[in-house]
C-alpha cells in the first residue's frame, strides 16, 4: 500500500491539500517581501545593518543579497518543518491548526522584520547611523497575530468519530453505580514553563524601559496573555467526556466520551517527548497540555488520536472517564454535547 493511500485513509484527501495551500500562500508573501527588499538596493547602504544590540544600536552587518537570502531560507526551512508536522502528525485538528497558524505567523514576522529593518536604513550612507529597531520588532510580532489566528480557525474541526467497540477491557474503571453520576475536576498549572515565561516578561520589560522604546512594552504584555492562556488549565471529566480549558477560556478542547477508546495514567517527559511546555505536539502525533514531567492523564481516541494532560489525580480521572465512556456506548441516543476538538 502506498504512502499516499495511507495518508488519505488516515487524514482525508483534503488534509494535505489545505496544508500545502496555506504553506505556499504564506511563503509566497515572504518571497514577495524579499523581492521588494531587493528593489530598494540603490537606496540602501552597503552593507546593511542586520543585527541590533540591547542598547538599540546596530552591531551586525551583511550584504543585502545575503540578508534577504538568509531570511527567505529561514522561512522556507520553518515552513517545510511545520508542513511536515501537520502532514505526519496531524491526526487531531489542533495539530493542524497550530501548524498552519505558525506557518502564517512566521512568514509574516520574517517579511515585516525584513522590510521594516531595511526601510529605516533607506537613504543612509552608513548603516551604523541607523536608529533603533524597537517599533519594527513590536510590529513584526503583533501584526501577524490576527492573520495567523484567522488561518488556524479556518481549519475544520475533527469530524465526529464515535467508537464502534467497547472501552478496552483492561482499562481502569471507577466504582460507580448505574444510577450514580460523577464529575472529576483538576487543575494543570505551574511547572518550569512558568519560570521561563516570567523571566522573559521581566527581561523584555527591562529592555523596553532601558532603551525607552515604549512600543516594545507590547511584547511583555503579549507574554502575560500567553502565560495566562498556556500555563494554567482546568480539567473536567463528566458524562460528556473530557474538557480541558485555559484560564482565559481559549485554547479549549473537548474529547467526547463516545470517542474515548481508553484512558490511563501515564508518565511523561516534557522535553524528551514533547519538546517543551504548554500546548504541545509530541511523539506519534500525540497532542496535549504538558506543563511538567510526571503523572499525566492520557486518552486514546478513535482515528489514531491521543491527548495528554499533566495533572494530579490522573488515575482517578482515567478510571471515571473510562466508566463514563462505557455508558456513552449504551445510553439511548448517546451523550449530547459532541463538540470535538476546539483548540
Amino acid at each position: 500500500m502506498t504512502t499516499g493511500i495511507l495518508l488519505r485513509r488516515r487524514f482525508g484527501d483534503n488534509h494535505r491539500g489545505r496544508v500545502l495551500i496555506a504553506a505556499l500562500v504564506a511563503f509566497s508573501a515572504l518571497l514577495l517581501a524579499g523581492g521588494v527588499a531587493l528593489s530598494w538596493r540603490r537606496d540602501l547602504p552597503d552593507p546593511v545593518a542586520t543585527h541590533w544590540s540591547g542598547t538599540g544600536t546596530p552591531d551586525g552587518f551583511m550584504a543585502l543579497g545575503m540578508f534577504v537570502g538568509g531570511m527567505v531560507g529561514i522561512g522556507a526551512t520553518l515552513t517545510a518543518a511545520f508542513a511536515v508536522l501537520a502532514a505526519a502528525r496531524g491526526q487531531a485538528s489542533s495539530t493542524r491548526r497550530t501548524a498552519i497558524g505558525s506557518i502564517v505567523w512566521l512568514n509574516a514576522f520574517l517579511g515585516i522584520a525584513l522590510l521594516g529593518s531595511l526601510w529605516i536604513q533607506r537613504d543612509l550612507d552608513d548603516a551604523r547611523s541607523t536608529g533603533g529597531l524597537g517599533t519594527v520588532t513590536a510590529l513584526a510580532i503583533v501584526a501577524p497575530l490576527l492573520p495567523a489566528v484567522a488561518a488556524a480557525l479556518l481549519v475544520p474541526r475533527d469530524a465526529p468519530a464515535p467508537a464502534t467497540g467497547p472501552v478496552a477491557a483492561d482499562a481502569p474503571r471507577a466504582a460507580l453505580g448505574d444510577a450514580e453520576r460523577a464529575v472529576w475536576l483538576g487543575r494543570a498549572s505551574g511547572g518550569p514553563g512558568s519560570v521561563v515565561a516570567v523571566g522573559s516578561i521581566a527581561v523584555t520589560t527591562v529592555l523596553a524601559v532601558a532603551t525607552q522604546t515604549w512600543v516594545m512594552l507590547t511584547v511583555p504584555a503579549l507574554l502575560v496573555l500567553l502565560l495566562a492562556a498556556m500555563l494554567t488549565f482546568t480539567v473536567r471529566v463528566d458524562a460528556t467526556g473530557l474538557t480541558v480549558r485555559s484560564a482565559l477560556g481559549w485554547p479549549r478542547t473537548h474529547l467526547p466520551a463516545d470517542e474515548v477508546e481508553r484512558a490511563d495514567r501515564a508518565q511523561v517527559r516534557a522535553f524528551a517527548e514533547f519538546g517543551g511546555w504548554g500546548w504541545r505536539v509530541g511523539r506519534g502525533g500525540r497532542t496535549g497540555v504538558v506543563l511538567r514531567s510526571g503523572d499525566a492523564l492520557e486518552v486514546r481516541q478513535t482515528n489514531g488520536r491521543a491527548f495528554v494532560v499533566t495533572v494530579d489525580g490522573a488515575d482517578q480521572a482515567a478510571a471515571l472517564l473510562n466508566t463514563l465512556a462505557d455508558r456513552s456506548r449504551t445510553a439511548p441516543g448517546g451523550i449530547t454535547g459532541h463538540q470535538g476538538d476546539q483548540a
